[in-house]
């Protein structure tokens, strides 16, 4: 037992800030163009959620969370932490969650503007994934290729999904659907604070305030 307390944080990290974000720099590098599709299929995603195309909205960033779970989990981040693959399993059931909500219909809210503050919080989430996120490497000094990016990366494409689907479920199925992308974005916070990025900081504010809006979802009387 005082052997498992004399561990910190930093011990379960096997990898420097250097190294880490190098790996985000090599996804970028290999990936690209790709960067742009996926940020038009998120765009269009988001367009689809206000427009209660929810089923097509849902189908649609299930192959982005099955490309980051080989690309980025399997492939890249795995060769730093044992852990990657397994967290890359995760996402691929992210992605059959979303497929399986798609075809069923599964949680699907057939008037997602009638609580309109978690749909305010959901959007500014989704465009925050979308937008902010990939600017924030290059305005802060970092490469281009650094830039964080929807459906190529983990952490936007988290953020993303959080947002999307606060505009798009209701009740349980709105429960399971944030679990996996709320859970990868305290890991990855909790990453980033041990290599002293200020990330974490808003990987963390971010997942507070979808919370407000999943909370504020559940209980709100419904119309």
């Amino acid at each position: 037992m005082n052997e498992w307390t004399s561990y910190q944080l930093q011990d379960f990290i096997p990898f420097t800030a250097d190294v880490y974000f190098r790996l985000l720099e090599r996804m970028g590098e290999t990936f690209w163009p790709l960067h742009l599709l996926t940020l038009a299929l998120g765009t269009a995603t988001l367009v689809l959620a206000l427009k209660h195309r929810t089923r097509l909205a849902c189908l649609l960033p299930a192959p982005l969370w099955a490309f980051v779970a080989v690309a980025f989990f399997i492939q890249h981040y795995a060769e730093l932490n044992w852990a990657g693959g397994y967290v890359g399993y995760a996402f691929i059931v992210q992605a059959v969650l979303l497929v399986v909500i798609a075809l069923t219909g599964w949680g699907v809210g057939n008037a997602p503007h009638a609580t309109k503050p978690p749909v305010a919080i959901g959007t500014a989430i989704t465009l925050f994934g979308l937008i902010v996120m990939p600017l924030m490497a290059p305005l802060s000094g970092g490469s281009w290729y650094q830039a964080e990016v929807f459906g190529i990366h983990a952490d936007p494409t988290a953020v993303t999904t959080l947002g999307l689907v606060l505009i798009l479920l209701r009740g349980f199925a709105l429960w399971i659907a944030v679990i996996i992308p709320a859970l990868w974005l305290i890991v990855s916070g909790m990453t980033l604070q041990v290599l002293d990025s200020t990330g974490a900081a808003v990987l963390f504010a971010v997942l507070v305030i979808a919370l407000v809006g999943l909370a504020w979802k559940s209980i709100k009387p419904k119309r």
